[in-house]
């Protein structure tokens, strides 16, 4: 389906849209628009593509809606990937979470619908569900406002959907480049709380639910991909014994501000809408879907714990997407 069409990645400088964007150029799209705010990021990006005259670069913020318009302009199908995610920061700074979160997925939506692109695929997180903290309330948020763009009386057939996913491995910002940091260094592995669990997935995983998204929709979807979960101090264990089994002390440091314990990836009442697809669950939009019983009563990592031998083996998978990838530590070698 993308064959031909000319794609825009928000965020596309950062590692979920550095992935995606190598996965899209194997299906021989027109062209790839990188939007991102990062012109250090777009020249390391740039260079690393420069074989690729199909890949083209804007520097822009989603805040900015006339730049967002733009970049919009003959546009097939948006990947919006663009957000401030880490936990900590939101917290910190609630009101930008908030204009990037929040406002600039209004921008994104405005601009699509304005400029007739065909589909539209928001990326969210397990954090937008029952949220405790800033950046899952606005991520929630953001998932309202797409979904709701489908019902927009100024939509002339732009469809829109959300995908849902927890942790990505060795992505910027996770847990594993930390501890690869830490065993590195020769320091302790720190970990929050020894109970605390995530879901788990690849880079290849997360590029394949945009994917399948962006092929399945019908509009007002949320798409999840269905994710093993480990402790968090499991996590560290293992890449101990990956790293060659020289054992190191685990510090437990306490939760950060707006931490859980555990994620959900699908509520309860989210649950009466969803239906299963082998290896993804599609919740419905309430505004279409008749309430029925599920077998799911709701989606917790708490629920999905796997053990030591295929911690590893995920791992190993991330580890060997990373090199196919030219990735280091959660960064791409340029």
């Amino acid at each position: 389906m993308l064959r031909g069409k000319r794609i825009l990645i928000t965020g596309g400088t950062g590692s979920f849209g550095h992935f995606v964007a190598r996965r899209i150029l194997r299906q021989e799209p027109a062209e790839i628009r990188i939007y991102s705010r990062d012109e250090k990021k777009q020249f390391d990006m740039r260079h690393e593509f420069a074989a690729c005259p199909n890949v083209t670069f804007i520097v822009g913020d989603v805040r900015d809606v006339r730049q967002v318009f733009q970049a919009c302009s003959g546009i097939d199908i948006v990947f919006h990937a663009a957000a401030l995610k880490q936990v900590p920061s939101c917290e910190l700074f609630p009101m930008e979470a908030i204009k990037t979160n929040v406002l600039g997925a209004e921008n994104l939506i405005s601009a699509a619908i304005e400029n007739g692109v065909e589909r539209v695929v928001a990326v969210s997180t397990d954090k937008a569900v029952k949220p405790v903290n800033v950046m899952g309330m606005t991520k929630a948020l953001q998932e309202r406002l797409i979904i709701n763009a489908n019902r927009s009386p100024h939509n002339r057939g732009t469809k829109f959907c959300c995908v849902r996913y927890g942790n990505v491995m060795s992505s910027r910002g996770s847990v594993i480049p930390l501890f690869k940091r830490q065993l590195r260094d020769g320091k302790p592995l720190t970990v929050t709380h020894p109970q605390m669990t995530r879901f788990l997935l690849t880079f290849g995983d997360a590029a394949d639910l945009v994917l399948y998204a962006m092929e399945h929709m019908n509009g007002g979807e949320l798409f999840v991909k269905k994710a093993p979960a480990a402790y968090v101090v499991n996590i560290a264990e293992a890449l101990m014994d990956l790293a060659g089994g020289e054992r190191r002390e685990i510090k437990f440091i306490g939760q950060f501000a707006g931490e859980k314990m555990h994620e959900i990836l699908i509520s309860e009442e989210e649950a009466t809408r969803c239906q299963d697809y082998g290896d993804y669950f599609v919740v419905s939009p309430w505004s279409s879907q008749p309430r029925e019983e599920s077998k799911l009563m709701e989606y917790c990592s708490r629920d999905y714990v796997v053990g030591h031998d295929l911690i590893q083996d995920l791992l190993r998978r991330s580890e060997r997407e990373m090199q196919e990838m030219q990735y280091s530590e959660g960064y791409f070698v340029v």
